[in-house]
């Protein structure tokens, strides 16, 4: 018992008990002799605790102690045994506390268990959760960067956690948010459970997921209408976040019913969560009740609700925005035929346009006309711009010049829109990605693909059409607009040393006076195994994934709406004209595990890298990509990357030896993954304990 300890006052005891020592006050003992004489027992009054422990914490010297000390005895001691006294006097008093009720217990989680080894597995990940760092080999697999693969894997089989592992699960979620969708999932029902117990987890009861916040949102669930009711009402943040979600993918008009009762008493931040969950199969039914939303108080949710609406594209919002953009962008055809996109941005922003989403006060650095029109853009429907521009297609829409410099205004705007929108067409017109025409002649198989890490390459147009291949390279476009408008070159930087010059263009190729040339970078590898010509030869005649290119575009967002199998050849191509400098963003947005054309794009680019002297840690976010992304079928065909290969004459010192542990990692990393795939699909055991 220590001095900070809280005194209890002692249960009261008879004060003329009879004990050995007093059983005749009136007779001389040893012991009480001289009446008056201190004894150890009976020295000192009761003191009370606050006195004794104002008395420790200032210390003897400062503030005489509340206790007379006996001979001999110096005032620390006596203070000392007071509290020691007092302390053994608090103890003797304790009553007993009165019975409390019991918890209600946790909820049933019927969800298979894990396997045995899986369950080993979980444990070990998460007592390693904090990663090896400096403290284990540098060939070692990093624990903590595959504890959310494994997450992900278990929840797709439909694992529960078991119950002795909740504790550490609930820890790493709270210690890590990007855990947490996953974590809570798995943890399922008992997760909220144990929130309500202890302080440091109330996050788990406002951020549970919509699987395991309650029974009934387990996929195939069906909670009774009165059961829905109560919970609506009555359940935790996240109970009702859960329920609404899978209602919500049940029956949209349920869930919309439901959200429409409480909304005028729910809180902003409650209010902007459930607007938000309506994303998940919106349609026109909803439109009524989000163009209410458009003049709520808080101003998040009116952002919300714009946003919403620009995605309907029949929305009265949307036609809104189509009305006035309409008159901000037109189309200017001269006499010559030389046709021109012709700006004039929105002079005032009026109520009505605040109320639909668009905000008045421009950032800072930005006209506020310029801003206005972007957001006007942004929320108009895309195909509005096909029939304002006669019928012409994406590519061909931004082929057309764009007078007074508006154009990076214009097309930042449209790369938004479409990726707001989730246009595939637009999204690939923007990347100067190509579609349509005759694609037999393409090849699918690996060889033309895996050729592109070894070709140098000039960029391809930024934006625009298609470039149409020449046997001198891409010097010369074919038409791409009206009165065959060639189609604006990159501006980006190439990784590879340039090709020889091309023949000088004829006047209808000479580039705008803007344009940027190409210019190589100190971090490319010179590898010169094919040109570029060939090497779009041998893909068809398809223009490869252009660099940087505008500065107003950005290909991971514009990625993200394409296709998976679309998006791992573009970002193949990108990395095998461009290097790895730029790619890290563009590979996040690849699915996992990456397709064989986008694996075998990265592993030659590093073992180019590698080539040509650099270290491997100026690549470490990509190959800490490549350990979580890579097919782990691909472990043995790697392994011939961990032998030390020759010092590179030019290269940095000892590079090559860390490029060898860097790959063993890689591979370790691999055959790990492949191991965890292994253990989840083994069926757990029967009467496996949770």
């Amino acid at each position: 018992m220590t001095l900070t300890d809280t005194p209890v006052t002692p249960a009261a005891t008879p004060s003329d008990a009879a004990s050995p020592h007093t059983a005749n006050p009136s007779a001389a003992s040893p012991h009480t002799a001289n009446p008056s004489a201190a004894s150890p027992h009976t020295a000192n009054p009761p003191v009370g605790w606050d006195d004794l422990l104002a008395a420790a914490l200032l210390g003897t010297d400062r503030r005489t102690p509340p206790v007379a000390a006996r001979p001999g005895q110096d005032a620390p001691m006596a203070l000392l045994e007071a509290a020691a006294v007092s302390t053994v006097r608090r103890r003797a008093g304790l009553l007993p506390a009165a019975a409390r009720p019991r918890p209600v217990p946790a909820p049933d989680d019927t969800r298979p268990t894990l396997p045995p080894a899986a369950r080993l597995r979980l444990a070990m990940l998460l007592t390693d959760r904090a990663g090896t760092g400096g403290n284990g080999p540098r060939t070692a697999p990093d624990l903590a960067e595959l504890l959310p693969q494994w997450l992900s894997a278990a929840n797709g089989y439909g694992y529960r956690a078991p119950s002795s592992l909740l504790p550490a699960l609930i820890d790493a979620a709270r210690a890590r948010t990007d855990l947490r969708p996953a974590a809570l999932t798995l943890a399922g029902p008992r997760a909220l459970w144990l929130a309500r117990l202890n302080p440091d987890w109330r996050f788990a009861l406002r951020g549970g997921p919509a699987g395991g916040a309650f029974d009934g949102a387990a996929p195939g669930a069906v909670l009774d209408e009165g059961a829905a009711n109560r919970l609506w009402e009555e359940g935790l943040f996240a109970e009702r976040v859960a329920l609404l979600a899978s209602l919500r993918r049940r029956d949209p008009a349920a869930a919309l019913d439901l959200l429409c009762r409480t909304w005028p008493t729910e809180r902003a931040e409650d209010r902007l969560m459930f607007l938000d969950s309506l994303r998940e199969g919106l349609s026109s039914a909803d439109e009524p009740f989000i163009e209410q939303a458009l003049s709520d108080r808080s101003r998040n949710v009116r952002s919300t609700a714009a946003e919403l609406l620009s995605a309907l594209p029949g929305s009265a919002l949307a036609a809104r925005m189509a009305t006035r953009s309409r008159a901000c962008v037109t189309l200017r055809e001269e006499a010559a035929g030389q046709t021109e996109v012709v700006i004039d941005p929105p002079r005032s922003c009026d109520s009505e346009m605040q109320r639909d989403g668009v905000v008045p006060k421009a950032p800072s650095g930005r006209g506020e006309r310029a801003w206005w029109l972007g957001q006007l853009v942004e929320a108009t429907p895309l195909a509005t711009w096909s029939q304002q521009f006669g019928g012409r297609t994406p590519a061909r829409i931004l082929a057309v010049p764009v007078a007074d410099g508006w154009e990076a205004e214009l097309h930042a705007a449209w790369s938004r829109a479409a990726v707001r929108q989730r246009d595939a067409a637009w999204a690939r017109a923007l990347l100067s990605t190509p579609v349509g025409g005759d694609t037999s002649a393409a090849p699918t198989g690996l060889a033309a693909r895996a050729a592109l890490a070894f070709a140098s390459l000039d960029p391809s147009p930024g934006h625009g059409a298609p470039a149409t291949p020449t046997p001198q390279g891409p010097a010369s476009a074919g038409p791409s607009g009206p009165a065959g408008t060639p189609a604006t070159p990159a501006t980006g930087p190439a990784q590879t040393p340039p090709p020889p010059p091309p023949p000088a263009p004829s006047p209808a190729t000479v580039p705008p006076p803007n344009a940027s040339p190409p210019t190589p970078t100190a971090s490319a590898p010179a590898h010169t195994h094919g040109s570029a010509p060939a090497v779009r030869a041998a893909l068809g005649g398809r223009p490869l994934a252009s660099a940087e290119g505008p500065s107003w575009r950005d290909p991971a967002k514009l990625l993200a709406v394409l296709p998976p199998e679309e998006r791992a050849v573009w970002v193949a191509e990108f990395i095998a004209a461009h290097g790895l400098s730029d790619a890290f963003r563009l590979l996040g947005v690849c699915a996992v595990p990456w397709a064989e054309p986008l694996g075998r794009a990265v592993v030659d680019a590093l073992d180019i890298a590698r080539d040509a002297g650099s270290y491997p840690w100026s690549f470490s976010g990509v190959m800490g990509l490549a350990e979580r992304c890579l097919d782990p079928a691909l472990a043995d065909r790697l392994e011939i990357l961990t032998a030390l290969a020759e010092e590179p004459r030019d290269g940095a010192p000892g590079a090559t030896g860390y490029w060898s542990e860097a790959f063993q990692r890689l591979v370790g990393t691999l055959r790990l993954r492949a191991t965890i795939q292994a253990e989840l699909a083994d069926k757990p055991g029967e009467g496996q304990p949770g």
